[in-house]
């Protein structure tokens, strides 16, 4: 892939190459396998993001899990709204049951916070999150992050499911944005 790409009027650097992402996934799938292998969790997918982490990270794991999605929103552009937008919401009985959520980025930690309350209104036993990518220094909330991927600087980036306006998400490797 090009060192540079141009989405709309952005352009983004490659920041992250595919290898470096692609070991990562497995290191947090060894995690996850060891922490799940016994049990019967539902991976809850966070659409449209989260779909290339979660296909590649479910190759790795090696017990039985079910697969659930939901979609939420909370940003426009480059910058996240703070505003919690349920576009499709939880159609899965989770009481009792172990949740992994299954998210492309952790900045702010709203959506996860707001996942995660609505989750245990619901009854689930556990809720727990594994992320490809988070920014620690945007991260507001206070809940652990369970599984990360990398920790990235507090820039906007793209590929690998994180995209710009709904572009970039199939690009193999991860960009930052050039003078944001």
């Amino acid at each position: 892939m090009s060192e540079t790409v141009t989405l709309l009027d952005k352009t983004f650097v490659k920041y992250i190459p595919s290898e470096v992402i692609d070991e990562a996934i497995a290191k947090v799938a060894a995690e996850i396998t060891l922490e799940y292998r016994y049990d019967d969790p539902i991976m809850l997918i966070t659409l449209n993001g989260a779909i290339v982490f979660a296909v590649d990270l479910l190759k790795h794991l090696d017990f039985p899990c079910r697969i659930s999605c939901v979609k939420i929103s909370s940003y426009s552009g480059t910058e996240s709204t703070g505003n919690i937008n349920s576009l499709i919401g939880l159609n899965e009985d989770v009481r009792g049951k172990r949740i992994l959520i299954l998210e492309d980025i952790v900045d702010t930690g709203n959506t996860y916070v707001h996942l995660n309350q609505m989750l245990m209104d619901a009854g689930a036993k556990d809720v727990r999150i594994a992320t490809m990518t988070m920014k620690p220094d945007a991260y507001k909330g206070n809940l652990p992050v369970h599984y990360v991927g990398l920790n990235i600087p507090n820039k906007f980036v793209v590929g690998r499911g994180l995209d710009y306006d709904g572009y970039g998400r199939n690009l193999p490797d991860i960009y930052q944005v050039v003078n944001d």
